[in-house]
């Protein structure tokens, strides 16, 4: 299997049909319709210029994929990021999610992040314990923060340190943030 990073107008058909699933026969998306190959073609352009979006093929077939975003859009968050996986259903617990998230995660290191956060819709243990292998913590739960599939539902946060705890504050401002780098 192959790490890359997307390519809009190669992989948004892809992407959208892996996501399309979860958008409408889950409540893991809180969108409640699937974005078209040429929405998500868009989207990976726009998110490719400051944050990592990669794909896992095997064999020529896109199965996966993870990103980062912008965690929030004031100055001193620019060292976190919100990151997301998502693997075609027929591939889950094949290795595709680890692979995915070992790979973004070692871009966001090198890009000079600090922290990866990452939310999930509950229930979803496949989620929580891939998030728990790789070492994030779990932060706090929303409670009742969307409504999806005529119910309520809490999202949970993690966050995982990308880089070791700063020094004392007498040592200033972490180098600034680097854009994405390649794989």
């Amino acid at each position: 299997m192959l790490v890359r990073h997307a390519d809009p107008s190669r992989d948004g058909a892809a992407c959208a049909a892996i996501y399309a699933p979860y958008v409408a026969g889950t409540s893991i998306s809180f969108e409640e319709v699937p974005p078209t190959a040429e929405q998500f073609a868009a989207l990976i352009a726009e998110t490719s210029t400051r944050h990592p979006w990669i794909v896992l093929e095997d064999a020529g077939v896109v199965v996966g994929y993870a990103y980062a975003t912008q965690h929030r859009a004031r100055a001193a968050y620019r060292w976190a990021a919100d990151v997301a996986i998502y693997v075609d259903p027929a591939r889950h617990r094949a290795g595709a999610g680890r692979s995915l998230y070992a790979a973004l995660l070692e871009l966001l290191r090198r890009q000079r992040l600090h922290s990866a956060c990452a939310g999930v819709t509950l229930p979803n243990d496949a989620s929580v314990g891939l998030h728990r292998a790789l070492g994030f913590e779990h932060i706090g739960t929303y409670r009742s923060v969307g409504w999806k599939a005529g119910a309520w539902r809490d999202v949970s946060w993690w966050q995982l340190a990308l880089h070791p705890e700063p020094g004392p504050a007498g040592d200033g401002p972490p180098p600034e943030p680097l854009g994405p780098q390649r794989l």
